[in-house]
């Protein structure tokens, strides 16, 4: 109960009373298209008590003039709720979804590591709509069915108390039965919210994986993957389906009980001349105007609820910590000359699980450190820690003196460069990934990075050049052209601090020869870390660092290790017999 009222204080703050103004303006509206519609049963009792036995033309005219007159009110009224509310609610669905998209954007590396991309993509796009249900007509339909609820209750007491009464029983017994529903339904559809992001990250994963799944034979394994996930959605649909049907079906059955004591109580009361016809026809028209709201009421609080389940969900991430806590990186770097030392640092990505364990070494301003060893050493965990993607749980990493973990990183990565083994590519052309890096770039600027990574090589021999488009992931390339194109957006962007991630392993001989020289553009006067498999590119290096385990078993350059005959010895040879 207390998450669902920090819930909708949390919506009323963000979303409702920022405008406060367009929702009273619908409140008005929708007080006006009530009011008007009790026209109708009020002149109802005049119709049939005085304008007919009366025979009164004049009097006829008139009360049909201010019927047209309501119904106009209430057409219009009704459209404008529907352009003000329902436009802006929609206009609150967009900047929400930016909103929850430049805070997933803030959140740290492992938070992402820990989720399915695909699911996030749900929480970006399905849990927001909900708030069309606050700002849009649902909360003010909410509100002005209560007010025509309780003005129609007001006239049923004034018509006839006993029968009024009558109705009310059945209408509390709803209340209470729609109340207990609803608590019911919240965790059903907060649930629903979850279960749609699991199997829509594993779809998102299906058709990104493909080829992996058809060079294994696995459709089937896939398929019954996803078929259990959409079969866990549909049981969770069909228990708030369930939950619903028992509000529709109670309210049906207890207004019906109403109606069958107000035609037992109305008809008595005309046959003994207590109560005219028109009183009864009034009666039964305010009743519904009473009943209705109730009813709609019900389907409206049904759709709060799953806004609300949403809402729970985006609230949840909206209040996750960033990873550029302004409190504690405070500082903002203009020049830096890029000396990084590593001090006493430890490091785990689970508590009591260390994967790097005291490890202490300098990197020079524009010198070259090569990382190299097993595989799951800690090699990516330390590039992680240089790159900020990580921080120390132990010890520090330093930048010119300054602790990296209080150094502002917007400040720190826009002199930052990296280049996976599997670089990252947008559907687009290669212009436009190459320019990803630096988007106000100059064409000679432009021109500069694509010689110096080798671009050129190939895209002259394509007949759009640069405007090449390569497909979703660069999957029209091949992974040296792809590699090139991550240099040539690394160089483009001009960093001071380079991370080079097994940038030429899986390559053919030809690519590596053209990548080799694009690196050694790209790591010249900066400091550059480089994880590589392929010992033989990195034999240059300032200096080597073995990493067995999460330590540093060896230090020196290239000659000096051989010479040692330890673990990189152990290294080397074997990659030269293979």
């Amino acid at each position: 109960m207390s998450k669902q009222k920090v819930s909708f204080g949390w919506a009323f703050k963000e979303f409702i009373w920022p405008r406060r103004k367009i929702v009273f303006i619908g409140l008005i509206l929708i007080i006006l298209k009530s009011l008007a519609g009790f026209v109708i049963p009020i002149q109802t009792k005049t119709l049939i008590d005085d304008i007919v036995p009366n025979k009164d033309m004049n009097a006829l005219y008139t009360l049909v003039i201010v019927i047209v007159s309501a119904l106009l009110i209430q057409a219009l009224t009704s459209f404008s709720l529907t352009r003000l509310l329902s436009v802006e609610a929609q206009h609150l669905i967009s900047l929400l979804r930016a909103q929850v998209q430049k805070k997933l954007l803030r959140l740290p590396i492992n938070f992402f590591d820990n989720n399915k991309s695909g699911a996030l993509v749900s929480r970006v796009m399905t849990d927001v709509e909900g708030v069309r249900n606050l700002v849009g007509t649902g909360l003010v339909q909410l509100i002005g069915g209560s007010i025509t609820a309780i003005l129609a209750f007001i006239l049923l007491i004034k018509i006839s108390i006993t029968m009024t009464f009558v109705v009310l029983v059945p209408v509390i017994v709803f209340g209470v039965v729609m109340l207990k529903a609803f608590g019911v339904i919240r965790p059903i559809f907060k649930a629903r919210g979850k279960i749609n992001a699991e199997v829509t990250g594993r779809l998102t994963e299906t058709l990104n994986g493909v080829r992996v799944i058809k060079g294994f034979n696995a459709e089937a394994q896939e398929n019954k993957t996803f078929e259990e996930g959409v079969e866990r959605l549909f049981q969770n649909v069909k228990k708030s389906l369930t939950a619903t049907a028992l509000i529709t079906s109670s309210s049906t059955f207890l207004i019906g009980l109403a109606s069958a004591g107000i035609m037992g109580i109305g008809g008595y009361y005309i046959m003994n001349d207590t109560m005219s016809l028109g009183d009864f026809v009034q009666f039964t028209i305010l009743l519904g105007f009473m009943v209705a709201p109730i009813v709609q009421m019900s389907n409206i609080g049904s759709q709060l609820t799953e806004a609300m389940a949403g809402l729970d969900r985006t609230q949840e991430l909206m209040e996750l910590e960033e990873e550029n806590n302004p409190e504690q990186r405070t500082v903002l770097l203009n020049k830096f000359a890029g000396n990084i030392v590593f001090d006493d640092v430890s490091f785990s990505y689970e508590e009591s699980k260390e994967v790097l364990h005291n490890i202490s070494f300098s990197a020079p301003a524009g010198s070259v450190t090569a990382l190299v060893g097993s595989s799951g050493s800690g090699k990516s965990t330390i590039a992680g820690l240089a790159a900020t993607f990580l921080n120390p749980k132990k010890g520090k990493v330093t930048l010119d003196g300054t602790d990296l973990s209080t150094v502002n990183l917007s400040s720190y990565r826009s002199k930052l460069g990296v280049v996976l083994q599997d670089d990252f590519l947008y559907e687009g052309t290669i212009r436009e990934n190459i320019l990803f890096a630096k988007a106000e770039a100059t064409e000679e600027q432009l021109q500069a990075a694509v010689k110096g990574a080798y671009v050129n090589e190939f895209t002259d021999r394509f007949d759009e050049g640069l405007n090449t488009v390569i497909g979703e992931r660069g999957v029209k390339l091949s992974g040296g052209q792809r590699q090139r194109i991550s240099i040539a957006r690394a160089l483009l962007a001009d960093p001071k601090i380079i991370i080079l991630d097994e940038a030429t392993s899986n390559l053919d001989t030809e690519s590596e020869s053209y990548i080799q020289k694009s690196l050694g553009l790209l790591m010249q006067d900066r400091t550059t870390f480089v994880i590589a498999h392929r010992l033989s590119t990195i034999q240059q290096a300032d200096q080597i660092l073995v990493i067995e385990e999460g330590n540093i078993v060896e230090r020196g350059k290239h000659d000096e290790l051989i010479a040692q005959k330890g673990r990189y010895y152990e290294l080397y040879t074997y990659q030269s017999r293979i």
